[in-house]
């Protein structure tokens, strides 16, 4: 426990109970080191001491968004994956950008590395199949990997999980993200729901494409309206005006699937497909 008084107090007021305060905060990294050492020895068998990830670790998505696959004092060894897409159609490589840090935005983070994938079959946005996996060992080397699982493609890089931060820049960062939280967690608001309305557009494109000539040209005037709409409030920083537009969108193109079902109210055409996460790298700039 640290020995300044007032946190102390704050320490008390929150728990309702006084800090432990046996352990000497000067000795208590010197302790640690003895412990582990005795059990390393086969001296110590009833404790067992786990290191954490100090900062999360994740990579950039679409926006220049900060998703995070490991979380903040998440006990190592671990590991984890997740399925991503890409942005635009007959994307042939995708560049992923490490980062470590608490910031929901991807530019307030700490770079740890990047590396591309490349040799994606062209296909439309959203289908390819892209697993991106964090591996953190025992000794804190982070291995990160991108693999097409269409093609088994893969391409990884190895980082240490610290990124070689001193204990008083994680502090830093960790007091920087929790002043602006609120700030960024309204730009990423508004990122995401204009993530979330260009991909619906795409949707919708596609769909009026497809079936364009077998809906009355009112319908398709209407779809085409509401697309514009939406597009013009994706240009602004309006939220709701944003989820209203998308709204309409989607309820416009929903004709398409009554009139296919000759008026009988069937489904839906517009919105997010399923899968995948949609539409979370951009493409690469060659």
């Amino acid at each position: 426990m640290t020995r300044v008084p007032k946190v102390q107090d704050v320490v008390s007021e929150i728990f309702g109970k006084s800090p432990c305060k046996g352990v000497n905060p000067d000795e208590a990294v010197a302790m640690g080191a003895a412990i582990q050492g005795g059990i390393l020895r086969g001296d110590v068998k009833e404790l067992l001491l786990l290191d954490v990830t100090p900062l999360s670790l994740g990579i950039e998505t679409l926006g220049g968004i900060f998703t995070r696959l490991i979380n903040r004092n998440t006990t190592i060894p671990t590991k984890k994956s997740q399925v991503f897409s890409t942005a635009a159609d007959n994307q042939t490589q995708v560049g992923i950008k490490v980062l470590q840090g608490e910031r929901e935005m991807a530019s307030d983070n700490k770079m740890l590395g990047e590396f591309e994938l490349v040799g994606i079959p062209p296909a439309p946005r959203g289908m390819p199949q892209i697993e991106v996996t964090f591996d953190i060992d025992a000794n804190g080397l982070v291995t990160v990997s991108a693999k097409d699982k269409a093609t088994g493609k893969e391409q990884q890089i190895t980082i240490r999980s610290s990124g070689g931060l001193s204990e008083d820049e994680i502090d830093k960062m960790v007091k920087e993200a929790e002043m602006h939280a609120q700030r960024d967690q309204e730009r990423k608001a508004l990122i995401d729901i204009r993530n979330s309305a260009d991909t619906t557009i795409y949707s919708i494109e596609k769909s009026l494409n497809e079936y364009r000539d077998k809906v009355p040209k009112e319908v398709a005037t209407e779809i085409e309206t509401a697309v514009s709409d939406l597009r013009t409030a994706m240009g602004g920083d309006n939220i709701d005006e944003i989820k209203s537009k998308l709204d309409v969108a989607n309820k416009a193109v929903s004709k398409i699937g009554q009139h296919m079902a000759g008026g009988a109210g069937g489904g839906s055409e517009g919105g997010s497909q399923g899968g995948a996460t949609e539409a979370e790298y951009e493409e690469v700039k060659k």
